[in-house]
């Protein structure tokens, strides 16, 4: 059995217990400015708000069995620490850091101990922007990246870890 499939079976295992939706919690964390979805430019990140983002990803972690928290924060030791969070209760992550994933070592050593998987997601095809933003210090780290599906990216990530819940669990 590879890691990740230790990792999601023991966050399988922690999260039964929870007593939230069937057991099933995940967390999508968002970074600096996805605050500001539908304000900030509409052209790269669409129209749709982060209150859209939360129902979107709620609906879709519903019809996976997931009991999905959406979180949002504009600072990075919050962030870190929301991580820290998920590991210790070896609850799987959805990630979203924004700019932080182009440098944020701090949030690059938190999500190296992940117990659980974690999707990294871009709702832009951060290959094809500006040249800083085609490295991330997250995905070494993550189980693997989804991006330029636009919120689409979430839904995609949150099918991941369900499948990878379902497959290392039953």
């Amino acid at each position: 059995m590879t890691a990740d499939a230790h990792q999601a079976a023991d966050a399988h295992q922690a999260a039964a217990g929870d007593g939230g939706g069937d057991g099933r919690r995940v967390l999508v964390l968002n970074g600096p400015n996805l605050g500001r979805l539908g304000k900030r430019e509409p052209s790269v990140y669409g129209t749709a708000t982060h209150a859209d983002l939360v129902e979107l990803c709620q609906a879709a972690g519903k019809e996976l069995g997931l009991d999905v928290e959406v979180r949002q924060t504009e600072y990075e030791g919050e962030l870190v620490t929301w991580v820290h969070e998920a590991c210790d209760q070896a609850a799987p992550v959805v990630l979203n850091a924004g700019a932080l994933t182009h440098y944020s070592y701090a949030l690059m050593d938190a999500v190296k101990m992940r117990t659980a998987p974690l999707i990294e997601v871009h709702i832009s095809n951060i290959a094809a922007r500006e040249g800083f933003r085609h490295e991330s210090v997250i995905t070494p780290a993550a189980s693997g990246i989804i991006a330029g599906f636009g919120f689409q990216s979430y839904v995609l990530a949150l099918h991941a870890i369900a499948s990878l819940l379902d497959r290392h669990c039953a």
